[in-house]
Formats: structure tokens, sequence, C-alpha cells
């Protein structure tokens, strides 16, 4: 889904929602506004700009040109050439020929055809782009599929976010209710691995909204421990949890 015009996007957002909308991959409301936001946002649609140069080879296409009347005549012609001695009527081989000279006449004529090997061109561009989109897709489908998820839930077991983890390293959350957030205050996430090395923060919302993790040096692997805190707007002032744990919950394997 995209996110309102109005939200900031972190680097890794920016990218995987501009490679989605160059692949044609946002849609109705979301395409709308995501088109409303790429007006407005230099950095986003320096993204697209980039993932289209990306794709230029698959997505590069000729000019169309109408076919002109003498072009349909040399189609026919050349139609006419290939088309077996057998399937022309008895008139057209009344003439006597030396056996074989037409039907090597026929053959030159083929292989020597633009318009045949300029089709065998145009097939071969098209089953190589539809191969491209096949696996893009593959590789969509498969970078969304998280490896591993924790269910983050409040004190009285209501699940309040989860977090994702992706085979390609990216993690994000997703919350899955509102929670009130007071004036001055913000959501703070935190991961532990390691008691002996305490928790550390991976990222700070001002409000429950989906957003990627900042985990890129920091370990991740199953019954890691997450949890969501309110902190002070600017975050906790000494890099340890302060205010009270909102939800908590430790990673798993996806199924």
């Amino acid at each position: 889904m995209s996110p309102s015009p109005d939200l900031p996007l972190g680097p890794e957002e920016r990218d995987m929602l501009a490679g989605e909308y160059v692949l044609g991959l946002i849609e109705g409301a979301d395409l709308a506004a995501f088109e409303r936001r790429l007006e407005v946002d230099a950095e986003l649609a320096g993204a697209v700009a980039r993932w289209r140069s990306h794709f230029a080879a698959i997505d590069a296409t000729a000019p169309a040109i109408p076919p002109s009347s003498e072009l349909w005549r040399r189609i026919e012609a050349e139609l006419a050439a290939v088309t077996p001695l057998a399937a022309r009527p008895a008139a057209a081989t009344a003439t006597p020929v030396r056996p074989g000279a037409a039907t090597g006449s026929r053959l030159s004529d083929w292989w020597n055809s633009l318009l045949v090997w300029r089709g065998a061109a145009l097939a071969g561009a098209v089953a190589t782009i539809l191969l491209a989109v096949g696996l893009l897709g593959a590789l969509d489908r498969a970078r969304r599929q998280p490896v591993m998820v924790a269910v983050l839930l409040t004190e009285t077991n209501i699940a309040a976010a989860v977090v994702n983890t992706f085979g390609d390293g990216r993690v994000e959350l997703l919350p899955l209710q509102a929670i009130a957030v007071p004036e001055g205050k913000a959501l703070e996430i935190w991961t532990l691995w390691d008691r002996a090395v305490g928790p550390r923060s991976v990222g700070l919302i001002e409000r429950a909204r989906s957003t990627p993790l900042r985990l890129d040096q920091l370990p991740l692997g199953a019954n890691q421990l997450f949890e969501i805190t309110l902190e002070p707007a600017t975050g906790s002032p000494t890099g340890r949890p302060t205010g009270p744990i909102i939800a908590k919950g430790t990673t798993a394997q996806a199924l």
C-alpha cells in the first residue's frame, strides 16, 4: 500500500515502492496516491528514474509505423513464395521446370527474406521480455515473502504489530491497530538478541505506521525479541528503553 504523500519515506521503502511502480505492481487507489506523491517528491522521482533506466533494455520499444498498401502486397508475395508446390493450383504448375529448381528458388527467397528474419527477431524479443517479466515476478514474490515473523502482543495479549524479516535482509514493522501516542512522545522499536549486550533501538516513529527497521549491523535470528516502548519524541535519552512497554514478541520461522 502506498503511504500518504505527507509521510516521510526511508531510502529502502522509497526504493521498494519505486521498483514496484516501474514493474506495474501498484494499482487502483494506491497507484493514484503514488503518482500524486511522485509530482512533489524529487527523491522518489529519482528512484523511479533509476529503476526505469535499469529496465530500459526490456522496456525499450520501437515507435508504431502504420503499414502501407505496398507492404501488404509484399507480405502476400512472400507467403506465396513459401507455400508448398503441392498446394498451388494445377494451372500454376503446368509449365515444366527443372526438378528442384522451383523449390530451391523458394527456399532461397525464404532464407533471404528480411520479413522472415524480422519476424523471428520479434518473436525472440517477445519471448525474452516474457521470460524476464516472469522471472521478475517470481523474484518479487520471493522478495515479498517473509522468512521470519514476530507478532508483538500487548499486556492483554492483543496483537498490536508484526515485524517481518525478509531473505534480502529487510526488516519492517507493520502495525495491526492504532496506538495512542501523547503529545511530545514517540514509539521506539527495540530488539534484543543477547541480554549481556542489551536492547538496541532500531526505529523511532511519531505514530503507529509501517516502517523499515534499521538492523544493518545487528544480528538477526529466531527467538529474537522485538518490543515497542513509549519514549520522548527525540527517542530514549539513555539509549535503553525508559518508557512503558506497548507490545513485545519474539521472531519465529514464517509458515
